[in-house]
């Protein structure tokens, strides 16, 4: 018998790639929208990193707990919907094989198949069966608080790290203009491997990543100028 050939669909790396590439972009706008502004409202160089380090610090602790809150939300929902499902798989097995079987019929099945597919998903992994027809849950796709909190933070730092880098070894008198190229070639680039690693037009997503960031950071550097000239 053949081996099964298994498929690889880009599809599978939208949650991953979503949450890198939102961590690593923010990491990289504030971080060094912060350090052009500082440098624009005429910051010394130890302030400037002072404030690219507490930004990094914030944004990091920030981007961790928001995610921690809001996956562990969806977990503790999830744990709920399956103690309520495995609660009545207990008390009303028939009902939620026929609703199961329903689902199945629903997806184009014969009722009659429908009818067996059902009855042999329960008599193996009823649970596993409902959580991932009937809610939609798989152990994949299960919510991970503490994963996701880590990720989204270490992902922010990364891209923050970049302009801190940056701005720590430029020359005094040309460091805006290095913390902005090099923040900017580093958009291009994460916005291309984005698109390319889900599918979509390098070049799109490239310029989308790209034109929101100069504008960010130019925004900032614009508020930075005006108010280091009038405080």
């Amino acid at each position: 018998m053949r081996a099964l050939h298994r498929e690889h669909h880009l599809s599978g790396n939208i949650s991953w790639l979503r949450a890198s590439v939102l961590g690593a972009n923010d990491g990289l706008l504030s971080t060094a929208s912060l350090v052009l502004g500082v440098a624009a409202a005429h910051g010394t160089r130890s302030a400037i990193l002072v404030a690219g380090v507490a930004g990094l610090v914030a944004g990091a602790m920030s981007m961790a707990a928001g995610e921690y809150v809001s996956v562990h939300s969806q977990a503790d929902a999830e744990q709920a919907s399956l103690a309520r499902e495995r609660e009545e798989l207990s008390t009303n097995g028939k009902g939620e094989h026929a609703e199961l079987a329903a689902i199945y019929v629903g997806r184009g099945l014969d009722p009659a198949l429908a009818e067996t597919v059902a009855a042999q998903l329960m008599a193996h992994d009823a649970l596993g069966a409902h959580a991932r027809d009937e809610l939609g849950i798989s152990e994949t796709l299960m919510a991970r608080p503490l994963q996701a909190a880590f990720a989204s933070a270490a992902a922010f730092a990364a891209g923050a790290a970049i302009p801190l880098v940056v701005a720590t070894l430029a020359p005094g008198d040309q460091m805006v203009a290095f913390v902005a190229g090099a923040s900017l070639l580093s958009l291009v680039g994460m916005g291309a491997l984005a698109a390319r690693a889900g599918g979509a037009n390098v070049l799109v997503g490239a310029a989308r990543v790209t034109f929101w960031g100069a504008l960010a950071m130019a925004m900032t550097a614009g508020i930075g100028a005006v108010v280091g000239t009038s405080v």
